[in-house]
């Protein structure tokens, strides 16, 4: 199955935030020898015109989202031979990102990579990566070029260190079928419609329409729900984590809430909302929209759709992240490397049509308008940019989420605490690791 950041291996990520922190001898933050040895070279837009150089690309595209990122490789070192070589480094997420400091250090890592936003600064708070607004300048680019929550998403410490390829969000999959037994042609959008539809489905004999899971992608769905509450999940300076908030309750009661009127099992296991969709037995399940491709090659003979995540609050948002292309520091060390990169990645962002068949929507506005790609799922699910939410780029922000928020959702999800007292114990974790992390990533 392909995902962005497959469920199991995004589980698996879980301290690997402390684990990249500790790569390199354990030097403090800055001091080590990840850092460039002199500022990079500034970029001035332009093709490449100096020697011929080889760059080391690394990305987790592993799964069936790969042969769309090689097609788009093969093209650019065809058209740019003799010049630039990019060579393709392909590793599972888990492994890449715990591997990045330690080889970039020993000048043995990637010249130029994709990474999810949420990583972002992390590495560039220990000097992994390159600034980018040199790229930025020359190139001309600006938030209007780009969905804006995804542009924003690339800064840290007020200096932009990704350009963004897509983005990924949750989007509400719905049974054709079952939609038609209660007379709808598509999900409704609102919570009243939601939860009436809900309600006709049970009557009409669908056991459990909508399963409610207690792991990925939980969490996904719950930040979504506090978000549309006007809820905030850290605060601006990263020292506290506010999704304990009444917004929080509010979110969290309601997943709790689907279980409680029937409509979702008890202690759902990770995956099977899934597999249950994939075998007709679900209504709705919310999921990422890297399942497109998985959907219309292992389930065939199954009719659905895809609409946005509904509006349970008061507003619409949804989680959502995206891959960004980065400049590291081992390609800081070579002037011809940097200028090179730089080209590459302003190259590869704009040609993200083949990207948007691997399920993704491009970010680039261009490219998102392309007629090519009008008519694919995803696209439907950028009708509104304002709903797209993101995590901040605070160092170590996946360690919080993996070990207070998402256990936090857990416990209340399997009825081993209420929302409110999940929330508090979960918040009281994650104040504890953005102090740690605060410390940890002080340059």
């Amino acid at each position: 199955m392909t995902t962005p950041l497959s469920r199991r291996s995004f589980l698996g990520l879980a301290g690997l935030t402390v684990a990249a922190s500790a790569c390199g001898g354990g030097t403090k933050l800055g001091s080590g020898s990840s850092a460039p040895a002199a500022p990079a070279p500034t970029f001035s837009g332009g093709e490449y015109s100096g020697p011929k150089v080889t760059l080391d690309f690394w990305n987790g595209f592993t799964g069936g989202d790969g042969p769309h990122m090689r097609t788009m490789l093969a093209a650019f070192n065809k058209e740019f031979a003799g010049r630039i070589e990019v060579r393709n480094i392909t590793r599972r997420w888990e492994d890449l990102y715990p591997a990045m400091p330690t080889a970039i250090a020993a000048g043995k890592g990637p010249d130029v990579a994709v990474i999810h936003n949420d990583w972002i600064g992390t590495f560039a708070a220990r000097q992994v990566l390159i600034a980018l607004d040199d790229v930025v300048g020359a190139l001309e680019l600006s938030e209007s070029d780009f969905i804006p929550a995804v542009w924003g998403a690339g800064v840290f410490g007020d200096k932009r260190y990704g350009i963004p390829l897509d983005v990924h969000s949750l989007g509400d999959y719905w049974n054709a079928g079952h939609l038609d037994k209660i007379g709808l042609k598509e999900a409704p959008s609102d919570k009243v419609s939601y939860e009436a539809a809900l309600a006709e489905l049970k009557k009409a004999g669908v056991a459990d329409p909508f399963w409610m899971p207690s792991k990925w992608p939980a969490h996904l769905m719950f930040m979504s729900l506090l978000w549309q509450h006007g809820g905030e999940l850290y605060s601006e300076d990263g020292a506290k984590a506010l999704w304990g908030s009444e917004q929080g309750v509010e979110a969290l009661t309601w997943m709790v809430e689907q279980i409680d009127r029937g409509y979702s099992p008890a202690k759902v296991a990770i995956d099977t909302q899934y597999a249950a969709f994939k075998n007709d037995k679900v209504s709705f399940t919310w999921d990422g929209i890297w399942q497109i491709n998985d959907l219309k090659t292992n389930a065939p003979n199954l009719k659905w759709g895809l609409s946005p995540v509904p509006t349970i609050g008061a507003s619409a948002a949804v989680w959502s992240a995206s891959h960004n292309f980065v400049l590291t520091s081992q390609a800081g060390k070579d002037p011809n490397k940097v200028q090179a990169a730089k080209f590459f990645v302003d190259h590869m962002s704009r040609q993200s049509t083949e990207w948007a068949k691997a399920g993704m929507i491009p970010a680039r506005n261009s490219a998102r308008q392309d007629a090519a790609i009008a008519d694919l799922p995803q696209i439907r699910l950028a009708s509104d940019l304002d709903a797209f939410h993101f995590l901040p780029a605070l160092p170590g922000v996946g360690d919080v989420q993996s070990k207070a928020l998402e256990l936090a959702v857990a416990k209340a999800v399997l009825k081993e605490a209420g929302p409110a007292e999940a929330l508090k114990d979960g918040v009281a974790t994650a104040d504890k690791l953005l102090a740690e992390n605060k410390r940890k990533y002080t340059r």
